[in-house]
């Protein structure tokens, strides 16, 4: 088994100094702790790999294709491989979980 705090993880994505931290790799899969602060640009450009978005907390809105949804703490959102997709309006520091299928490159 392998498991983690989100508090450990935010202490160990903010010591190295990136907005992403991937925590976990397994064959099929990849997991990360992305952040994005109030009024940050999300530099976000399409991944190879479908993705889901669990928001752990904070506000934004996110825009995949051409579709856009407000989210917030407990917000789930798929994103199909190849797609465009970019949070914005960030108007509370958002802590995301992500996960890959197959692992980020």
């Amino acid at each position: 088994m392998k498991a983690f705090r989100l508090d450990e993880l935010e202490a160990e994505r903010t010591a190295n100094e990136g907005a992403y931290l991937q925590f976990l790799r397994e064959r099929n899969m990849s997991v990360g702790l992305y952040a994005l602060n109030a009024g940050e640009h999300d530099p976000q450009k399409p991944h190879n790999q479908d993705e889901v978005y669990f928001v752990v907390s904070g506000r934004a809105s996110i825009t995949v294709g051409l579709e856009t949804t407000e989210v917030a703490r407990g917000s789930v959102v798929y994103v199909p491989a190849g797609v465009a997709h970019k949070f914005h309006h960030i108007s509370e520091d958002l802590r995301v979980l992500v996960v890959f299928s197959p692992p980020e490159a």
